[in-house]
């Protein structure tokens, strides 16, 4: 293991606070001494198919944990997931299945790994224990946290004060969250700063089961390419992982200026001799800030695809915005229908360029679709079906769709 002040060095970079620093300091000297890693733990919902940079920005943290030599533990929340956490939330969340939940976290799973160390971790569903529980078991959980301290968390007493609904199964997700901490034994806890009530609330419980209470740390919330709010896939402004390597690019550029040195800092693994050149470079304004995001986008698709894929992607992106080209490869999509002429929506549907008619729509409005390098603005247009015709979708997706009418 590394010294203490390497230790600490490493956990300080781009976190928020340590609760309480000096409790980590203790834990730390323990496990260099006795040579016994630290159990650090984060838990995930898997309330959406996909894992986003923000994502990323606590999981890269326990990566660092890991390299330091401590044991993580992954909790895929399958039953947290089910009541949804009410953090920042103004209303009640729409409840999911456990079918949906656990389609859901086989992708994660899947995505984790793109990040975390597969061999260094622990993964757990914590419907291994909530499954379990007896009734009685339950009233005794929830009998050590009082409502009053509930409604000190700023979104509960929000809506209170407004007297927006507050469904009694959304008070018990700080209480489950917690007893997760209590169930792997957690000697740090790592989570974004709108998780700081759970967290401090899984320092109570464990201490209420007679265990040592978990050190919190917080991390940033990664605000999405809009530059506005944070990075969600529900709002649109994110940036999945697994999304292809000029997708994840072409997103990249699109990020506002000033939230470039945050990116840098907390989704990529450059060191801190180069952040400190690139504070400088942004402070002095003497480098263009797209040379900057496209050093970011290149970046962050060599982590998750290669350095191979990250010259390709700053390359088609070069020719389709700055040379105005086509990309040098446009998917081929093949429609046949009975009808002659399609309404717009349907026609990009049916042949698998857009994901809902709902989407065509919202793109005709924002001047994002073109067919033949024409820009569509008319939402009740009826296109041919027979012939090839380039679409594009927004800045970044091209479509080839060579279409045809049935013949009997």
């Amino acid at each position: 293991m590394q010294s203490l002040e390497e230790q600490l060095k490493i956990i300080k970079r781009g976190t928020v606070e340590i609760l309480p620093e000096e409790e980590l300091i203790l834990k730390l000297k323990t496990s260099i001494k006795e040579n016994k890693p630290l159990r650090i733990k984060q838990g995930f919902d898997p309330t959406a198919p996909d894992i986003h940079l923000g994502h990323t920005v606590c999981l890269r943290k326990l990566r660092q944990f890991q390299e330091l030599g401590h044991q993580v533990i992954l909790i895929i929340g399958d039953y947290t997931g089910m009541v949804g956490d009410p953090s920042g939330r103004s209303e009640t969340r729409p409840q999911l299945t456990m079918e949906e939940i656990r389609k859901n976290a086989q992708t994660y799973q899947e995505q984790f790994f793109k990040v975390v160390d597969e061999s260094k971790t622990e993964v757990h569903h914590n419907g291994e224990w909530f499954s379990r529980m007896s009734f009685q078991e339950i009233m005794h959980l929830a009998s050590n946290f009082t409502l009053a301290r509930m409604l000190e968390r700023d979104d509960f007493s929000k809506r209170f004060k407004e007297q927006i609904p507050i469904s009694i199964h959304e008070l018990f997700y700080p209480l489950m969250q917690a007893y997760d901490s209590v169930m792997i034994k957690a000697d740090v806890e790592i989570g974004a700063t709108e998780q700081k009530f759970n967290l401090l609330a899984g320092r109570q419980i464990q201490q209420i089961y007679g265990q040592e209470p978990q050190v919190i740390l917080t991390m940033p919330v990664l605000v999405g390419t809009d530059g506005e709010q944070r990075m969600s896939k529900s709002v649109g402004n994110y940036i999945g992982i697994a999304e292809p390597p000029g997708e994840i690019f072409g997103k990249i550029m699109s990020i506002p200026d000033g939230q470039i040195y945050n990116y840098f800092e907390l989704v990529t693994d450059v060191g801190e001799d180069e952040l400190r050149q690139l504070k400088k470079e942004l402070e002095e304004k003497k480098t263009n800030p797209m040379l900057l995001k496209k050093r970011l986008g290149k970046q962050i698709v060599r982590m998750y695809y290669s350095q191979k894929e990250a010259d390709k992607a700053c390359e088609e992106f070069e020719r389709i915005f700055s040379r105005k080209e086509l990309p040098e490869e446009i998917p081929e999509r093949r429609l046949e229908d009975d009808e002659e002429k399609l309404w717009i929506g349907h026609f990009l549907v049916k042949a698998g360029c857009a994901s809902s008619t709902s989407e065509v729509k919202r793109l005709i409005k924002q001047g994002g679709l073109y067919i033949d390098g024409k820009r569509i603005e008319d939402e009740k247009l009826k296109v041919s079906v027979e012939g090839e015709k380039l679409i594009r979708l927004g800045k970044r997706r091209f479509f080839k769709i060579v279409g045809k009418v049935r013949k009997d």
